[in-house]
């Protein structure tokens, strides 16, 4: 197998990578979205099974660069956005050869991903005074004016695997906009950081499609970014068929930090490997008035309010609802300086630890504390628009609501696994599924 001089490189930072850590920076003004965000080395469970994987980018950039020589190329990334020598995409296509990179375009959390708000503006990239459009601001996907002169759109964005982290909507969006112009898109693909070999969650009910659901998928797909841009084509007819340029080197059961790439928190709450792998489960609660640890050290590994009684809820958990993770009194504070829910007050709340990822399943454990603190604190309150939009099913929350006991909530959080993984199967494009419902 050729070794080109550029993966050899790859290959000696990687073992540096495996020596020393990167905390979170957020950078000043001219320098490039790569240096204003460094990656930070996963947290890990043990010494794990390193194999090195080429995403998408490092592809493009040695083999297949000719996909766009001699075109004006849009870019929609954010800080996600590097090669495995932590070169930010931005960088390798405005200095490519026969490559006019003409515009970036941000999803939430900006081009940084260091925003936690709605309603953020265009604006122009320090280093390479190339126009920044927002598709989180005034509009969520690439207007007429935006896509005006290009000859392709380039999408290369980390996801979590979950069906309402918004990136994945974006990626609709966009595809649909490209499409009505003509204009081919070509998807840098990434690994799925929670694996892509479990799959769970009901399907998204067509009634409740929106930014949180933009297709009828499962909760928790099990796909990469660019199986998902398949998908979106060849099940639900958005756009034309994407360009993928797959990674090389990655399995479906492999995590994040079995593949020897730097990992970045891909928005402002999920800091680790293992919170990005736990981040569905809790997240069902964002609808509620619970904090889910935004503002602490700990987000989605917290899980609170100042009236909450964790030992009475955790007596009701089941322990198949809990496999793979402990869970443990802990009382936490929001920082008051933060916009999140009870910022400056004390939470009585649950340590989720994660123990052994692969068994651990987000649906399951979410519902279960859910019908626990509903049972249990008479404080609660669960938005019913909010719920629905998470969970994607109107009868799981019409049962919750009404009182329902875990078991059925369980059933009908189950249901359409199977449609799914069916039409799933034929855009997956890496070895060893071997899929878990």
């Amino acid at each position: 197998m050729r070794i080109s001089r550029r993966n050899a490189i790859q290959l000696g930072w990687m073992a540096v990578w495996g020596l020393i850590g990167c905390g979170r920076q957020h950078g000043a003004q001219g320098q490039s979205v790569g240096e204003r965000t460094k990656p930070m080395l996963p947290a890990s469970d043990g010494v794990r099974n390193m194999k090195s994987v080429r995403l998408g980018v490092d592809v493009l950039m040695d083999e297949r660069l000719e996909l766009l020589e001699g075109q004006r190329v849009g870019l929609i990334t954010n800080h996600t956005g590097f090669d495995s020598l932590r070169r930010p995409t931005i960088d390798l296509l405005h200095e490519a050869p026969g490559v006019d990179l003409a515009c970036l375009m941000a999803p939430e959390h900006g081009i940084r991903g260091d925003q936690d708000r709605d309603g953020l503006a265009s604006e122009v990239d320090a280093k390479t005074g190339l126009p920044v459009h927002s598709l989180y601001g005034d509009t969520r996907e690439p207007t007429p004016e935006m896509l005006e002169g290009l000859d392709s759109l380039v999408f290369d964005i980390q996801d979590v695997g979950a069906r309402f982290y918004t990136y994945i909507a974006t990626l609709s969006k966009a595809m649909a906009a490209a499409g009505r112009r003509g204009i081919p898109v070509v998807v840098l693909d990434r690994p799925n950081p929670a694996s892509g070999a479990i799959v769970e969650g009901p399907m998204c009910d067509t009634e409740l499609l929106s930014f949180v659901g933009p297709h009828e998928i499962a909760m928790r797909h099990g796909m990469t970014i660019g199986e998902l841009a398949l998908l979106f084509h060849r099940r639900f007819d958005v756009g034309v068929e994407p360009v993928v340029v797959p990674c090389e080197g990655w399995e479906r059961r492999m995590f994040w930090d079995d593949t020897g790439l730097p990992y970045v928190g891909p928005s402002p709450n999920l800091h680790t490997v293992e919170q990005a792998i736990i981040y569905p489960g809790p997240c069902l609660m964002e609808s509620s008035n619970l904090s889910v640890g935004r503002g602490t050290e700990s987000p989605f590994e917290l899980l609170g309010a100042p009236w909450m009684d964790p030992d009475e809820v955790l007596k009701r958990i089941p322990s198949d609802c809990a496999a793979g993770i402990e869970l443990q009194p802990e009382d936490f504070t929001p920082s008051a300086a933060s916009k999140y829910p009870y910022a400056g007050e004390q939470c009585h709340g649950i340590r989720i630890k994660l123990t052994q990822r692969e068994v651990y399943r987000a649906m399951p454990l979410g519902l279960a504390l859910a019908a626990a603190i509903r049972d249990v604190c008479d404080e609660f309150r669960m938005s019913e628009s909010g719920f629905a939009r998470l969970c994607g099913r109107q009868a799981l929350v019409d049962s919750f609501l009404a009182g329902a006991p875990l078991p059925e909530l369980l059933s009908i959080g189950a249901e359409g696994l199977d449609p799914f993984m069916t039409i799933r199967a034929p855009c997956l494009l890496y070895p060893d599924g071997g899929d878990e419902a």
